[in-house]
């Protein structure tokens, strides 16, 4: 190859590598003003976002309930230790039954006796009765007779002076005895055979239904002696032991309940118009800045205040604020009770 043609081979290499970094170069600036531009959007959007927005303090609040027996009595145990987590329907506590299971016993022992006296009642009498009533009624007119014969002798007797007057009124007597046992025999026969009366047979069935309320009351009761959780929680404090005698309502343990977070946030007056319920809201907390949680506007109060001591700002201790509850739509043990949160209300949302 001649020197020219390498010279000229030189060339066209130093032109395709310069080409190349023009190339480069280009490729590089057209994504940097890419760049640019995509940054200006953001931040336009930002600022957009911004003014769209109200940016509010406040702390969260979590419900909670203090749990306590319907009936007094000796704590038996407590199953549950702070901190841990409840499922709705778990028995906390429980206490000594065995006063409201004898409760429970005599309950169902008056029930049974209701239920045999209203099964007599309604069945009426028996025929064996009957006839042992019919017996007594023969007995009772045998009597009777007898005693009429012998005062009709004494009658006799005593007009020929053969008995004295003692004897003769003895006589009297003991006939209308035996008159007054046979109408009452007569009396208990016919009663008898009517059966008992419709207000007798619904005063048994009154009774049964008192003794069937009284067991389920006792029964209640009974159920009463378990301390079950209303919703799913945690568990905050034990209060009361075992062992420890408690009375009806008394405080046993408090459970944090997870089925309703919200944060309480101050709107000042001329902005609480621009904030209806339902609105949205972003929730920040300063532990985990890259979590936001999403919420929304549930209570406005009717009521202007001055901001709490808890959330002011020197700009607006002196000026009147609205309360404001924001519901967390999904929370999780990243908000607790009482964590300062950051909250974010969205006009346009």
């Amino acid at each position: 190859m001649s020197k020219g043609s390498e010279i000229l081979l030189k060339l066209e290499e130093v032109w395709d590598a310069a080409v190349k970094k023009i190339i480069g170069l280009i490729l590089l600036l057209l994504a940097a003003v890419s760049v640019f531009w995509v940054s200006q959007g953001w931040y336009q959007k930002q600022e957009a976002r911004q003014k769209e927005s109200m940016l509010l303090y406040g702390n969260v609040e979590i419900r909670r309930v203090h749990l306590g027996f319907r009936v007094a009595g000796r704590i038996d145990a407590i199953f549950c230790e702070e901190g841990d987590r409840i499922p709705k329907g778990t028995v906390i506590a429980k206490l000594d039954q065995k006063p409201y299971l004898d409760n429970l016993a005599v309950a169902e022992a008056q029930v049974k006796q209701a239920e045999a006296n209203c099964e007599r009642f309604e069945n009426g009498t028996r025929p064996q009765e009957i006839e042992q009533a019919k017996a007594v009624l023969e007995e009772c007119r045998a009597n009777l007779k007898f005693m009429e014969a012998e005062l009709e002798r004494a009658e006799k007797l005593i007009k020929r002076n053969a008995v004295t007057k003692y004897e003769y009124e003895t006589s009297l007597s003991q006939r209308d005895v035996a008159a007054a046992r046979k109408k009452h025999a007569e009396e208990t026969l016919r009663l008898l055979e009517e059966g008992f009366r419709k207000e007798e047979v619904a005063a048994a069935k009154a009774q049964l239904a008192e003794a069937k309320g009284n067991r389920d009351k006792m029964q209640t009761a009974l159920n009463d002696t378990e301390l079950i959780s209303p919703n799913d929680g945690v568990l905050l404090t034990r209060v009361e032991e075992p062992g420890a005698v408690v009375q009806t309502g008394q405080t046993i343990v408090t459970l944090s309940l997870k089925d309703a977070v919200w944060i309480y946030v101050y709107v000042p007056e001329p902005d609480i118009g621009k904030v209806p319920e339902g609105m949205k809201a972003e929730i920040m907390t300063d532990s985990n800045r890259n979590k936001i949680y999403t919420g929304q506007v549930g209570f406005i109060s009717p009521e202007a205040e001055f901001t709490p001591k808890n959330v002011e700002t020197p700009k607006l201790r002196t000026d009147l604020v609205y309360r404001v509850r924001i519901i967390a739509d999904a929370p999780d043990d990243g908000l607790r009770q009482g964590m300062p949160v950051t909250v974010r209300l969205y006009y346009s949302r």
